[in-house]
C-alpha cells in the first residue's frame, strides 16, 4: 500500500458517515456544524489516534462511463448528501473519541440535520496511492507495452 494519507499506518482504519440533509436545512448548516465537530476532533484527538479526514458533498454528476445502473443525468441527492470520511490509527481510538464529553454535544448537533439517522462504517485500508509523475507514467506505459509483447 502506498501512503496517500500521510501518517496513516497500513493497519489504520477509515470511517465513513453518510449524511442526507433534512429539507429544512441548508448545506451551510452542515458546513458549520461539521466544521465545529472536525475542529474538536483535531484539537482533542490528533494525539490519540486521529490522522485526518475530509467531507464531500454530492455534486449531482453521475459517471455514465463508470456506472452500471443506468444512464442517469443527475443524482437526485445533489446538494443534500454528504460523506464524512476520517482516518484513524485504530478502531478503538476512534470509538474512544466518540465517548468524549466534548465530542458528543457537537455530534448530536450534526445528527439533527440528518434525514437518514447515522450509521458510521469502519473500513480497513487495502490500498491507497497517488498519480504517477508524467515521467513515471510514460515509463509505466513503456514497460507495459514491452512486457505485454513478451507474454
Amino acid at each position: 500500500m502506498s501512503s496517500l494519507i500521510n501518517g496513516l499506518n497500513s493497519d489504520g482504519i477509515v470511517t465513513l458517515n453518510r449524511v442526507i440533509l433534512r429539507p429544512e436545512y441548508a448545506v451551510e448548516d452542515l458546513e458549520e456544524r461539521v466544521a465545529e465537530l472536525c475542529e474538536n476532533v483535531k484539537t482533542y484527538h490528533s494525539d490519540t489516534g486521529f490522522v485526518g479526514g475530509f467531507v464531500m458533498l454530492n455534486s449531482g454528476a453521475v459517471s455514465n462511463e463508470g456506472s452500471t445502473v443506468g444512464q442517469a443525468v443527475e443524482s437526485p441527492l445533489k446538494g443534500k448528501e454528504a460523506l464524512i470520511v476520517t482516518f484513524w490509527n485504530s478502531f478503538e481510538q476512534h470509538e474512544e473519541s466518540h465517548r468524549s464529553k466534548t465530542f458528543q454535544p457537537l455530534f448530536k448537533k450534526v445528527l439533527e440535520l440528518c434525514e437518514n439517522g447515522n450509521e458510521e462504517i469502519a473500513y480497513d485500508m487495502l490500498w491507497s496511492g497517488k498519480a504517477y509523475t508524467k515521467e513515471d507514467a510514460e515509463a509505466a506505459r513503456a514497460a507495459k507495452q514491452k512486457y505485454a509483447q513478451a507474454a
